[in-house]
């Protein structure tokens, strides 16, 4: 097994994209070094560690920097690969797993803060393709436990920590998930009785306190 130690962790604790690498550590218990980044105050560090996009997170192993959260988990899974594996070894089932968490990427953030800062059609317009991407997760999903099959895997690793935007999707786009999305929410329930994930994830309520501030920020700034 590789050598878990100088391992540190530049994050947020609001980004999901932080939280599926927090996650991934979890899962593979591996022990690191927290450093909490403001984004209005970037550090020497991160700048110096992801100088192209100076975006968090950034994992550090041994002095060197992995950025982008997906390849981060990647780099993760490849590196510490004797304990809970994320990736399928099937060559076929690991690209559509890559698919998915990619699909994930291109769709989640950006959709979802058009549903956060649009208004009247536009906000519809954003509100059902978030939804209609929502319902093409699930016929994803299927009736399995995980994305992963039986395990938690990568694409549940991507997509879980958009779990704590729910409730922001929900009050600004006046609709609920159970009834729109009733499998998704059960598949989040199902991730939440893992220790690595509930452990990981900020509290529910004050990613959405959070967030309606943000959401406020932003539309008194247009």
């Amino acid at each position: 097994m590789a050598d878990s130690s100088k391992v540190t962790l530049l994050d947020s604790w609001y980004s999901p994209f932080g939280m599926r690498v927090r996650i991934a550590l979890a899962q593979k218990e591996i022990e690191y070094e927290y450093k909490e980044e403001n984004l209005s105050d970037k550090s020497p560090l991160l700048l110096q560690m992801n100088p192209v996009k100076k975006q968090i997170p950034v994992l550090i192993h041994r002095g060197k920097p992995v950025c982008e959260s997906l390849i981060i988990v990647q780099y993760i899974d490849e590196v510490w690969n004797q304990k809970s594996p994320l990736l399928p070894s099937d060559p076929y089932q690991r690209a559509r797993a890559r698919f998915w968490a990619d699909f994930v990427d291109q769709k989640i953030y950006s959709l979802g803060k058009q549903v956060w800062l649009s208004t009247g059609e536009a906000q519809e317009a954003a509100k059902k393709e978030l939804l209609d991407t929502f319902k093409l997760l699930e016929g994803e999903l299927g009736q399995k436990p995980y994305f992963g099959g039986e395990t938690l895997g990568f694409v549940d690793v991507a997509l879980i920590p958009f779990y704590t935007w729910f409730s922001s999707f929900e009050h600004c786009g006046n609709f609920t998930m159970v009834e729109e999305c009733p499998k998704l929410v059960a598949w989040a329930h199902k991730c939440m009785e893992k220790e690595s994930v509930s452990k990981t994830l900020p509290d529910l309520k004050k990613v959405f306190d959070f967030l309606m501030d943000f959401i406020k920020k932003q539309k008194a700034n247009k």
